[in-house]
């Protein structure tokens, strides 16, 4: 069997109903959404860090100093959820490579196409997702 990163996909190819779930295509294609994903992160946190390092002017107001420490740490939270979503994203990676990618992780059902498109990252059914959710806001409340 071919390794799936090495799948070359047809021109404008996605992801149908009509095929069988999570084919080698299928996966393919996701892994190739993915990547292209983390690349686009890992971009981004680039472009900071250069930005970052250019930035070293001397403010004699406090305000203007105060109003750049705001919109760096802003943007380092930032680049901080990118890094935990370029983990997630490598973790999805791996369970594609796996063929353990598009079922829920509670449940075991298939979490559909839409959803994967959607948010490709995604390890729970719409179903799971909602109970989740619902837990967690009770507990919240709690």
């Amino acid at each position: 069997m071919d390794k799936i990163a090495d799948i070359q996909l047809p021109e404008g190819y996605t992801p149908s109903d009509e095929e069988e779930y999570m084919n080698s295509e299928q996966r393919a294609y996701f892994m190739k959404l993915l990547n292209n994903w983390k690349k686009q992160v890992a971009n981004e946190a680039e472009r900071t860090v250069n930005v970052m390092h250019e930035e070293k002017a001397v403010f004699a107001d406090p305000t203007d100093r105060a109003s750049l420490e705001t919109d760096r740490n802003f943007e380092l939270r930032t680049r901080d959820r990118g890094r935990k979503l370029v983990r997630k994203i490598e973790k999805t990676i791996q369970k594609i490579e796996d063929d353990d990618y598009g079922f829920c992780d509670d449940c075991g059902v298939e979490i559909g196409l839409r959803r994967l498109e959607a948010r490709p990252v995604t390890n729970l059914c719409i179903d799971c997702k909602t109970k989740a959710e619902h837990l967690e806001k009770v507990h919240r409340e709690e």
